[in-house]
């Protein structure tokens, strides 16, 4: 095909004045639009915040009450249906009736106390609400609320002379590991329909601690870490207490290392060198994906193992990392574990495979001589495997699978030890027949 060059371009037609006139029009005025409604929604939220205090006391039953309300005298003006008139002027008139229920002062000084605060699950706890007057008249009678876990306790406190104070006492639900909150108190004034609610905050939550059942362990629980304890490494170093071997000396080479009886008999400088002695580092992960757990018995089951392991490791005083997909568990004593044990939930998506789990929290931790992976019956084994690229030859893998009711053994899988836990009875014989 021939290509024409002699032909001139046709040149390109100028952008019409009028069009661009009309784009800036309308970019003006959209930024205008943009300003204006930004401007209204600053002046909605200031005018909210100043009405709150009125605002706020409206129930949304009384919501429901005031917009119907509002329809039925709209619809009976526009209609002319006395009937609708009636039923409105009935609504306001009830929300009206319902003001004087709000209004009253009341000061007192609330508080909450927990015995103990720390439970473990199936035990008993009890709560101590006191309402101190610190006003100097009699009080009048008043209704507290007070939210403990997912349920709500109702008082009602009678008329409470000045400087006195009044008791109740509260069954707190334990029957299953939980961190429960209890409070705030709060003091409830509204009219019998519940309109209108007024609430005044006395005190802030507190919190009681049910921890997880765990199994007494014996001490150096499981052989887990007795037995790699100054075990000698392949790795060479120039600092340990394990001697190696000699070589030449090189520069940087720190002095307190050179072996002067060598070196002045071959008349080089001469450094020793040593083998790396295992300093022990336990990590302790539990996967907590829904998906891995046949019922929410087993996932209590496998938080009770990780606890009885954690708890006595710390108690062995070795080193210890404890963590889960979400949380990372304060080791510090038993009884931070314990507590932070109580907070473990299961992730229902977005949960990471376990080699991912492992790693993670690896990255905060030296090198572990052993890692203890907690997960369920439902689990894959081949996730479990997984763990073993994480880390080196040196590092040791135990892998402990709840399976409620299931018989108890101990399996090979790859370089991991498997333990099968059925029953939490059965984990201080299992741990004493561990061998990494």
């Amino acid at each position: 095909m021939t290509l024409d060059t002699d032909t001139p371009a046709t040149p390109a037609t100028p952008p019409s004045q009028a069009r661009i006139a009309l784009r800036s029009v309308r970019r003006s005025i959209a930024a205008s639009a943009r300003t204006g409604l930004a401007s209204a929604r600053r002046a909605g939220d200031r005018v909210a915040a100043f009405a709150e205090p009125v605002t706020g006391v409206v129930s949304p039953v009384g919501w429901l009450v005031l917009v119907a309300a509002v329809v039925a005298l709209g619809l009976a003006w526009a209609l002319g249906w006395i009937e609708l008139a009636f039923v409105g002027a009935t609504l306001l008139a009830a929300l009206l009736l319902a003001v004087p229920f709000v209004f009253g002062r009341m000061r007192y000084r609330v508080e909450i106390e927990l015995q103990p605060r720390r439970v473990v699950a199936g035990e008993r706890a009890l709560g101590r609400l006191v309402v101190h007057n610190v006003a100097d008249a009699t009080s009048v009678p008043s209704q507290l609320e007070l939210p403990v876990g997912r349920g709500l306790a109702e008082f009602v406190i009678p008329s409470i002379p000045a400087g006195g104070q009044h008791e109740e006492l509260f069954a707190v639900p334990t029957q299953r590991r939980a961190v429960i909150t209890a409070g705030p108190a709060a003091s409830v004034r509204g009219d019998q329909l519940g309109l209108l609610r007024r609430e005044v905050r006395w005190t802030e939550p507190v919190e009681l601690f049910v921890h997880p059942v765990t199994a007494r362990l014996k001490p150096s629980a499981a052989g887990l870490v007795r037995d790699l304890e100054g075990e000698i490494t392949k790795t060479i170093t120039d600092n340990d207490i394990s001697f190696h071997a000699l070589r030449a000396y090189e520069p940087g080479d720190a002095l307190r290392n050179v072996h002067w009886r060598t070196s002045a008999r071959t008349g080089q400088l001469m450094v020793r060198q040593y083998e790396e002695t295992r300093r022990s580092q336990l990590l302790l992960v539990q996967a907590t994906n829904r998906a891995h757990y046949a019922s929410d018995e087993e996932f209590e089951l496998a938080v009770s193992v990780l606890a009885s392991l954690g708890v006595q490791v710390i108690r062995d005083a070795t080193r210890l990392a404890t963590a889960t997909d979400r949380l990372r568990l304060n080791t510090a004593t038993p009884t931070a574990l314990l507590d932070d044990t109580s907070r473990i939930a299961p992730v229902e998506s977005g949960a990471l495979p376990v080699r991912d789990v492992v790693r993670e929290a690896a990255k905060r931790v030296p090198t572990p001589s052993v890692v203890i992976v907690v997960g369920g019956s439902i689990a894959p084994l081949a996730e479990f495997r997984a763990v073993e690229t994480v880390f080196g030859s040196d590092t040791q893998i135990l892998v402990f699978r709840a399976e409620l009711g299931a018989a108890s053994r101990i399996t090979r899988v790859g370089e991991s030890t498997v333990v099968t836990v059925g029953t939490l009875d059965e984990l201080s014989r299992l741990v004493r027949r561990v061998r990494p």
